[in-house]
């Protein structure tokens, strides 16, 4: 059973005018700077344990968080919305798949001149892989601050029940399928698993790129999802509905049927995001020994998953603003702020000193196993893929309302394919020249 952390409690009212050393003398002023995030329910506490800690440790700068949104697809529209409008925050933590349209739109910052400041930034925890993460078209538009690899969230009670174990899970789909029908042979409303397709592209990636596949040609020019791989990739999917009794909980991205249904003891196997280890074993509670591990391998050769999680965006335009915004920025993706984030949700660190250094995460992790299944997976991600264009939104959209179609059993894997190509290809830039 992992530890419990205490909550962080809301920030307050933080001071806005100038304070006087004495009577006629102004001392330097507060900036306050405002952020966003998304998904309150996975980083509330984390994003207030950041925001609690460098609000003591900042001298000058100040922050507080608005409009927390549902979902990052819910924040990309909101902050596309704000560019337009006004009324931009200073800081946003947007998923690692949508930096791309905001580089591309002129919305963030690019960063590399505040990191050059720094000097050395090997020293502040920033490697290449992490930068890279936050680099598309010659501009370091964000700061990675969670990372995330799909896993396996087990109900070891119903495991037990049919004579299966976390020790000796199924290494392949080809094995959990039939587990799967077992364990909803119970009966009494028990279900014996759910793979987190709904929402956006992410699981749909795992899939994916668990067969070698990719989304896009190497030139970005063409669709490369529907090849050999990716048309597994939906036949398994597809399997899973079939043969492992897989129930349809729609293809909103905020529905949590499925968290409740495992919550309750009511599902044998769930598989979604590493992100919400803090939040599901809270849900469990006593109800049931839950256990997790790694998602189970479709290529062990070729096979790789998608980098999840969120990075951190300047979109402040004021020079001064954005000088205190870069404070923030550099705090949160520290050791010490990743390191808060970490233990405060389920993500994978993204400061390469927390991940090397004991200090920060090694007793962490020896006291809290649950957290380990996404580490031992570190070496198989590669970038959550950010498809180009104006469109990209949308191009996500497109690829939820084809997969629901394979959820509600109305299409056939080879139509799911054909359709979702043919869509997607409309959508993606064309090559000029």
């Amino acid at each position: 059973m992992s530890t419990k952390l205490s909550r962080r409690s809301t920030l307050g009212l933080m001071a806005g005018a100038a304070t006087l050393a004495a009577p006629g003398v102004v001392r330097a002023q507060t900036v306050e700077i405002v952020a966003h995030y998304s998904m309150p329910p996975i980083f509330k506490a984390a994003q207030e344990a950041v925001a609690e800690a460098f609000n003591k440790k900042s001298g000058r700068v100040k922050v507080t968080y608005v409009n927390p949104t549902p979902n990052y697809e819910d924040g990309a529209q909101l902050i596309l919305r704000q560019a337009t409008t006004g009324g931009l925050p200073d800081v946003s933590f947007q998923g690692l798949n949508r930096l791309r349209l905001f580089a591309e739109r002129g919305i963030a910052a690019d960063l590399k001149p505040f990191l050059d400041r720094e000097g050395d930034v090997g020293k502040l925890g920033y490697s290449r892989p992490i930068l890279g993460l936050g680099f598309h078209g010659g501009v370091q538009c964000g700061l990675p601050f969670a990372t995330s690899n799909p896993i396996s969230y087990l109900n070891v009670d119903l495991l037990k029940r049919v004579g299966a174990s976390a020790e000796t899970f199924p290494k392949s789909w080809d094995e959990v399928i039939p587990l799967a029908v077992r364990i909803a042979a119970l009966g009494d409303g028990t279900t014996g698993m759910f793979f987190r397709w709904p929402g956006d592209d992410w699981m749909f990636s795992a899939l994916l790129y668990g067969y070698g596949g990719r989304m896009l040609t190497e030139d970005e020019t063409k669709v490369a999802f529907d090849g050999p791989e990716g048309l597994a990739a939906v036949r398994l999917l597809d399997r899973m509905v079939k043969e492992g009794r897989m129930p349809n909980f729609g293809a909103s991205a905020t529905a949590t049927a499925d968290l409740q249904a495992f919550g309750a003891g009511k599902m044998g196997m769930m598989f979604r995001t590493t992100a919400q280890v803090r939040q599901i074993s809270g849900m469990v509670g006593r109800n049931f020994e839950l256990a997790t591990t790694t998602l189970p391998v479709i290529d062990p050769v070729k096979g790789r998953l998608p980098t999840g999680g969120a990075g951190i965006m300047m979109t402040a335009k004021d020079p001064a603003r954005q000088d205190a915004a870069w404070e923030f920025i550099k705090f949160a993706s520290s050791a010490e702020g990743t390191t808060l984030m970490a233990t405060n949700t389920g993500y994978v660190p993204c400061n390469q000193l927390a991940i090397d250094d004991p200090a920060y995460l090694g007793e962490f992790y020896k006291a809290n196993p649950l957290f380990q299944a996404a580490t031992r997976q570190v070496h198989l991600m590669i970038p959550w893929y950010a498809f180009p264009g104006a469109n990209s939104v949308r191009v996500t959209q497109v690829m939820v309302d084809n997969l629901a179609r394979i959820a509600e059993q109305k299409a056939t894997p080879e139509e799911v394919v054909r359709d979702m190509a043919r869509e997607v290809t409309r959508l993606i830039p064309r090559r000029q020249g």
